[in-house]
C-alpha cells in the first residue's frame, strides 16, 4: 500500500534516541517503561475482554470505550519495539521506510483516539441533555455507523499525507529526538524545503484534533448548562460523575500532544530531554491511565472485572477440589 520509491538519501536510515545524556542509565530507565507498557497492554486488554463477554456492557457508552481500548493497544504496540530496542539493546538504527511506516501508524492512532473521544463526548451529551431520547438516538446500529464514519474520516485525511510523504526525499543518517518516528521531528531532515510538509502536518493537527477538541468543549458547555436544571442534587452529582472519566481521558491525551507539537514547531531551543519526556508522556499516559481511570470510576466495569477474576479463581479451586476427590477415590480403590 505504501510505496517509497521516491525516498532517497545518502544513508537509508535514521538514528533513534531515548533520553539524551542518560544513555548509561537506559537499563534502569527501561524498568519503569516496561512496567508502563505492561500496564497499558494488560489494562486495555482486560477492558476490551470484559466488554466483549459481559452482556450488560453491550451499550453504546461501552462500545466507544472498547474502541478507545483498541486504539490505545494499537498505539502501544506501534511504538513498543523501537522504544524497548533503544533502551535494552541500543538499537538506534531504523530504516527510512520503517520509520515512515511507524510514523504513519503513530499519527493514525493518535487521530483515531481524538475521534473516539468526540464520539464519547456526544454519548455523554445525549445521555445527560436528552436522557429520554438516548435509547432512540444511540442504538447499536448508530454506534456502528459512528465507528465507520471515524474510519472513513481517517482514510480521507491520511491518504493525502501518504502521497505527500511519498514525494519527499530525506537526509539519512540523522539523529531523531525520540525512540519512535514523529512527523515534526522527521520532517526536519528533508532534502527539499520542509515547510510544505510541516504546514500540512500542522494543518491536520489543528483541523482534526483542534475541531475535535472544540466539539468536546462545546458539548461540555451544553452539559454544564443542563445539569443545574436537574431536580435533585443527587442526580446532578451522578450526571457529573459519569463525565469525570471522559474529562480525564481528554486531558491526558490532548495536553501532552499539544505541548509536544508546540515544542517541536515553535520552540526550537527546547532541550531534547524535555522533548523526550513529553514524547513518552504522549505515548504512554493515555494507554496506561485510561483503563485505570475507567476501572476505578465506573462501577459497572469494576464489578464485571471482579466477577471475571472471581470466576477464574472459583474455577481453579473447583478443579483442585475435583482433583483431590479423584485422588482420594483412587487411593481407596487401590486398598
Amino acid at each position: 500500500m505504501l510505496n517509497f520509491n521516491n525516498t532517497t538519501a545518502t544513508s537509508s536510515s535514521f538514528l533513534l534516541t531515548a533520553f539524551p545524556g542518560l544513555e548509561l542509565a537506559h537499563v534502569w530507565i527501561s524498568i519503569p517503561v516496561c512496567g508502563l507498557y505492561a500496564i497499558a497492554l494488560l489494562g486495555n486488554s482486560i477492558i476490551l475482554f470484559v466488554i466483549i463477554i459481559e452482556r450488560s456492557l453491550h451499550k453504546p457508552m461501552y462500545y466507544f470505550l472498547s474502541m478507545l481500548s483498541v486504539v490505545d493497544l494499537g498505539l502501544t504496540i506501534t511504538t513498543l519495539p523501537t522504544v524497548l530496542g533503544v533502551l535494552w539493546f541500543h538499537a538506534q538504527e531504523i530504516s527510512i521506510k520503517a520509520c515512515l511506516i511507524q510514523m504513519f501508524f503513530v499519527h493514525s492512532f493518535s487521530f483515531l483516539e481524538s475521534s473516539v473521544l468526540v464520539a464519547m463526548a456526544f454519548d455523554r451529551y445525549v445521555a445527560i441533555c436528552s436522557p429520554l431520547k438516548y435509547a432512540t438516538y444511540l442504538t447499536d446500529m448508530m454506534s456502528v455507523v459512528i465507528g465507520l464514519i471515524i474510519c472513513i474520516r481517517q482514510v480521507v485525511f491520511m491518504f493525502p499525507s501518504i502521497m505527500a510523504v511519498n514525494s519527499v526525499s530525506f537526509q539519512g543518517g540523522q539523529e531523531l529526538s525520540h525512540p519512535f518516528c514523529f512527523h515534526p521531528d522527521v520532517i526536519k531532515f528533508t532534502h527539499t524545503n520542509p515547510w510544505i510538509s510541516s504546514f500540512w502536518g500542522m494543518f491536520l493537527q489543528l483541523y482534526l484534533n483542534g475541531t475535535d477538541l472544540l466539539f468536546i468543549l462545546f458539548s461540555y458547555v451544553l452539559i454544564l448548562r443542563t445539569v443545574p436544571s436537574t431536580v435533585t442534587p443527587q442526580k446532578q452529582q451522578k450526571a457529573l460523575s459519569t463525565c469525570v472519566c471522559h474529562i480525564c481521558a481528554v486531558t491526558i491525551f490532548y495536553v501532552p500532544m499539544i505541548t509536544l507539537s508546540l515544542a517541536h514547531r515553535l520552540l526550537s531551543t527546547t532541550p531534547r530531554v524535555i522533548c523526550s519526556v513529553l514524547a513518552n508522556m504522549y505515548l504512554l499516559l493515555p494507554p496506561v491511565l485510561n483503563p485505570i481511570i475507567y476501572s476505578l470510576k465506573t462501577k459497572v466495569i469494576r464489578q464485571a472485572i471482579f466477577r471475571l477474576f472471581r470466576f477464574k479463581g472459583s474455577r481453579g479451586n473447583g478443579m483442585r477440589n475435583n482433583r483431590g476427590r479423584w485422588d482420594r477415590r483412587s487411593r481407596f480403590s487401590s486398598t
